[in-house]
């Protein structure tokens, strides 16, 4: 469905107002169609950002720094998040050994353990492959990282 039917308005200043309009309403919409995947498994997405950083760091760990430098979510507290994936065992810290001043997050078994089932029960390209083919979504995703400059 357009832009235009999803929200019942065709009164846009311009393209360029509807393509942001546009782009918020698909990032709710993707958002929503995973969200049952999260709740499920009882993570958050910014929780489920930062267990698939670290898994890409497995076996080597991480600091915060580095966590928050690669969130997708910039505007996410990164401590917070890791305290409750430690409360919920999925990931661990450790001081580091070269930096007492550092400490080092690392993904436990369980985390992993987490993520592998998720990555059973939800493809991510489940949620395009429908409307999109491959080549469109290269396009899309192109055309994302030119808005972006």
């Amino acid at each position: 469905m357009r832009i235009d039917e999803e929200i019942q308005s065709s009164k846009f200043e311009n393209n360029y107002q509807k393509a942001v309009i546009n782009i918020s309403y698909t990032y709710s919409w993707v958002n929503n169609q995973s969200r049952h995947l999260f709740e499920k498994n009882n993570i958050t997405l910014q929780q489920f950002n930062i267990l698939r950083i670290l898994r890409g760091q497995y076996p080597k760990p991480a600091t915060v720094n580095l966590l928050k430098d690669r969130m997708v979510d910039k505007m996410s507290d990164a401590s917070r998040i890791v305290d409750r994936l430690v409360q919920k065992g999925m990931v661990s810290r450790c001081t580091n050994t070269k930096d007492r001043r550092a400490v080092d997050i690392r993904i436990s078994d369980q985390g992993l353990a987490i993520l592998a089932k998720m990555d059973e029960d939800f493809k991510i390209k489940d949620l395009l492959q429908n409307n999109l083919t491959e080549e469109e979504a290269g396009q899309l995703s192109d055309l994302l990282d030119k808005l972006r400059g």
